[in-house]
């Protein structure tokens, strides 16, 4: 596993318009990436985190399934299903609140809204608060660990269920981690971010 110390500059203000401003700038860059990068990304990420002590000790893990020009989980999820941890997805509520069910292999996969796959079992919203290690998407992460995500909200209330002290971690490219992000009061800092060039740990964001 690869540990890399956490740079950047601070985090800034600015709100919804500066994060939609950000939002829209990494997503361009994202769907200019190769689809060759897309897939050398997740395979570096996957043997990084499946090398993390906290991942090594859990018996349950949260992540998602990757879509689009997302960096890819696919072979993290195999890892970690045939490893015998249990494995939990989200399940995009209307509200735009997760449920969660449990990972059965890809064939177990059914297309859901926006494009996503979903697992077909209902364990409730609370479910994510049982996982040892809580791996999500976003689109950049700040030097004090906090995410920008797609703007739907929908990460923040699933992380304000997780107990503290648990292991969360957003999956990047290495472009994405130290950039600054527009902070809100509703946001929830992550612990990590993982990138191809390996795992960065964020110190607790400043009081205030």
């Amino acid at each position: 596993m690869t540990e890399r110390e956490p740079s950047g500059t601070n985090d800034l203000s600015g709100g919804p318009a500066g994060k939609l401003a950000l939002r829209d700038q990494l997503l361009t860059a994202r769907h200019r990436r190769p689809l060759l990068e897309v897939g050398n990304a997740g395979r570096a990420i996957a043997l990084h985190l499946l090398a993390t002590p906290e991942v090594r000790r859990a018996a349950s893990v949260a992540a998602y399934v990757s879509v689009g020009a997302e960096p890819g989980t696919g072979l993290l999820l195999r890892a970690l299903a045939e490893s015998g941890r249990r494995v939990l997805l989200p399940r995009l509520l209307p509200d735009r609140d997760l449920d969660w069910g449990t990972y059965r292999g890809d064939a177990g996969l059914q297309p859901a809204r926006l494009g996503l796959l979903e697992p077909p079992d209902s364990l409730g919203v609370e479910a994510i608060a049982t996982a040892d290690v809580v791996l999500l998407p976003g689109l950049a992460a700040s030097p004090h660990g906090w995410r920008l995500g797609r703007g739907g909200g929908s990460y923040d209330r699933a992380l304000a269920r997780v107990p503290a002290g648990t292991f969360t971690c957003v999956l990047l490219y290495d472009d994405e981690v130290g950039v600054p992000v527009p902070v809100e009061p509703h946001d929830r800092p992550v612990s990590a971010a993982c990138s191809p060039a390996g795992l960065v740990r964020f110190p607790a964001p400043p009081p205030g």
